[in-house]
Formats: C-alpha cells, structure tokens, sequence
C-alpha cells in the first residue's frame, strides 16, 4: 500500500488532533483511499513539552525549517498559524515541489494570491479546508458542490466567540465585558480579543469565501471591518422586541456595479435558520441561482473539528496524487486564468439595508416628531419606534428604532443630521439589519 509522508509544523490543539485521528482511524482512512499516512517528523516549539498525544516514532525537532527541508516529506502540514514565519516555511516548501495543507486563514486571506501562483509554478497544490469555519466543509462546497451555480450572496457566522458572546448577552444582567471575561477563562477567546470581537478573524475568512464563491482574487484589504464591542444588552432586548436576533456576520454579494465584502454586528429575523445558531458554533447561507439557498453548519473550531477538515484535505490530495496537475480542483474553484483580478469592491457606503438606531434623547414635548420629520425630509420612513425614559428623574428617554431599506451613503447623512439636533444627546448607535 502506498504511503504519504507526512511532515507537520505545529502540534498545538489542531496538530494534536490531526495526529490523534492518524493514530486512532487509519484503518479506516485506509478502507477510503487504499493508501495510508506516515508522519516522519514534526516541529514543535518546546522540545522538553510533555506531549498529550504518541510522538514515539517520530522526529521532533524545534527547526521547522527541517521540516520543509526533509527529503522523505511529500506534504508539509502547517498548523502553527501567524503570517510572517508561516509564509516563508510555506514558499520554501513549495519551491522544494512539496505540496501543502494548511489551516491558516490569515495566511490564505493576505498572501493566498501569491502562494497559489507560486504553487501552479511548481505544480504542487495548498489544500486549505480547516482555514473556514472548521470542521463544516463549506470550501469543498462552494469549489465542487455548488460549482454549477452562480453565486449571489454568502453569509456566515465564522467565528464562534463572538458568537458565544452574542449569544450569553442575551440572559438576564449580561453586558459584553463581563461575557468576554468569561469566554476568556472558558478558554473561547484569547488573553487579547481583538482578532475575535473586532471582526478580524472574520474577515480572513469572508475574504477566502468571496473569491471562492466569485472566483475573485483574495482581497483582505478591502473588507469592511466592524467589531461587536460596542453592542450592549439593551440592543439584544430590543432587537428580540422586533422580531430580530443580533448576530455577528460576514456577508459578501454580487451587487450591479461588483461586489460587496463587509463583516458587522447584523439584526437578522427570528424565522431564519442562521438565526438560532447559538454558543461557539459557526454557520454559513450560501445563495446559488440554481440551487436557492443552502446552509452549512457545525463546529468551528476546536482539536477534532479542525484536524477532521485537514484529514479530508489530506485525503483528497492522496486520492488525486497521481493525477496531472490540471485534474486537480483548482485553488479557488476557478482556472488561474478566469479569476478575476480587477473586481471592483465596492464602499460599504453603496449598499442598500434597513437600520436599527439607539440613542438618548432629551425627554421633552414633541422631540419624536422632530426626529421623525428629520428622517422623513430625508425620505427614510421608521418601521418600529420604541421610547422609555431613563432614570429616576425622567430627564431623557431612550430612543430605539428601525427604518425601511436606504443607501447606506444617504443614511449617515441623515444621521449626522440627527446628531446635530439640539435634543439628541451623544452618538446614535446604528446596526444593519440583513432580511435575505
């Protein structure tokens, strides 16, 4: 029987899981492919490490340039994340003619382009199914499974602490900081967040499904980015009142002029499926124009949800090992040569959607009408309203309330209108609301 050989950088949660697998489901991984896995060496950071898993057999070594370098290597498995380290080992691998699977979505979303090209130059291939929402095989759907229809839009919950966040704000006397502190010992989030709650790790991963889904190259830079530290548990209340959950999304569409790539807190309503995805778990809508609307769900992360995607990779580079290189999927689903290098993305400011608004107001007679005269001189018209004082002394009011779909560009003019108003008190809170 044929065997692989296997080097591995990185055996932290998703090595220790891949190489599980390898130990504990071979014969079966054998009774799908006819061919089998052998790990010859696997770099590690800390040699002294007491290991979770069997290393006995293999090579370890704190140089994971040896692995690259090994002669016996056919695939180098990186699994040790970050971009700058991780994309030279991925270069010299490649020039070294060894193929690559990796769950590295930074490194995807950032340098993909160049690594793609640099691989059909080499004709060897990069594998990167555990880089998207884990363990949910969402890439294999959009490059083969859906690849008879032409995509319209995607939307996805891709990463599950902020969703677990949005999720525990919802119970009685939650607020972010304390929810956050708590994912944070549960070991959900990182000691710093930021890639999580401020969208960041996100929008790695929209700007992977986007150019699968469009066969558009990679494009991190132009992904609007915005983050859910600002949501409070009043929003959630309220978003519930009208029918709505909030949920943190990257969504990317075709759109008459191009494309539109944007991550943001989202109000979606209650009678769709994405809307009861709760805790750490990931889901993503696909809406192809032969096919409708699809969804993709399960574990995002995690040892056996992310090994299990990069064992699928793995499986099907061995089962194509012998194949020309143009038998293979291409990297994003397209030939080199079709993918689109000049789409235009288009300014978060194009898009058209309805918006949910919170904000103090001062708590006098006919303050509702003139807020509601401002939004209709500029031809938006309130769809839900909401007020209730605050405090004791009933001085100011909260005021909450949805509009119909506009242009985002007008919008925040007319917002800016709104801010100017002598009875409105600080910053208006604003989030988009996303029907589908």
């Amino acid at each position: 029987m044929k065997s692989l050989t296997l080097g591995i950088i990185g055996l932290g949660t998703v090595g220790g899981g891949l190489l599980t697998i390898l130990q504990r489901s071979l014969p079966e991984i054998e009774r799908r492919l006819g061919k089998t896995f052998n790990v010859e060496i696997i770099a590690v950071r800390d040699l002294s490490r007491a290991r979770d898993v069997d290393t006995d057999g293999i090579t370890l070594t704190d140089d994971p340039f040896e692995v690259v370098k090994h002669p016996k290597v056919d695939v180098v498995v990186e699994l040790m994340g970050g971009t700058t380290l991780a994309r030279d080992l991925v270069e010299q691998a490649i020039k070294a003619g060894k193929h690559i699977v990796t769950a590295n979505k930074a490194l995807i979303a950032l340098y993909g382009n160049g690594l793609f090209a640099l691989a059909q130059q080499h004709q060897v291939h990069i594998y990167y199914e555990a880089s998207v929402a884990g363990g949910i095989p969402v890439i294999k759907a959009l490059r083969e499974g859906l690849a008879a229809n032409e995509i319209q839009w995607l939307a996805g919950i891709i990463n599950g602490t902020g969703n677990y966040i949005l999720t525990e704000m919802k119970k009685p006397d939650a607020d972010f900081a304390s929810v956050l502190k708590t994912a944070q010992q549960l070991g959900y989030a990182e000691a710093d967040p930021t890639y999580d709650v401020e969208g960041i790790d996100a929008a790695h991963k929209l700007t992977i499904l986007a150019s699968l889904a469009f066969g558009i190259e990679l494009n991190f830079a132009q992904v609007y980015t915005e983050g859910i530290s600002n949501i409070t548990s009043d929003d959630i209340r309220f978003a519930n009142s009208f029918g709505y959950e909030i949920k943190h999304l990257g969504i990317a569409q075709r759109t008459e002029a191009g494309f539109s790539l944007r991550v943001h807190p989202t109000l979606v309503p209650k009678s769709l499926l994405i809307a009861d995805v709760n805790g750490v778990m990931n889901a993503v809508m696909v809406h192809g124009n032969h096919v409708g609307s699809t969804m993709y769900y399960g574990p995002g992360a995690g040892s056996g949800a992310t090994a299990s995607a990069v064992m699928a990779d793995l499986i099907d580079l061995a089962r194509a090992w012998e194949a020309p290189y143009a038998c293979h999927v291409p990297a994003l689903g397209y030939q080199a040569v079709a993918v689109d290098s000049n789409a235009k993305l288009e300014s978060i400011d194009a898009i058209d959607c309805a918006f949910y608004l919170r904000f103090l107001v001062k708590d006098h007679p006919g303050v509702l009408a003139r807020l509601s005269q401002t939004l209709a001189d500029c031809d938006i018209s309130i769809e839900h309203l909401h007020q209730e004082p605050v405090g004791e002394s009933a001085e100011y009011a909260l005021v909450v309330l949805t509009t119909n779909s506009v242009n985002e560009g007008r919008f925040n003019q007319a917002l800016a209108i709104l801010e100017g108003l002598d009875d409105v008190e600080g910053k208006i809170a604003k989030i988009r609301i996303s029907e589908f």
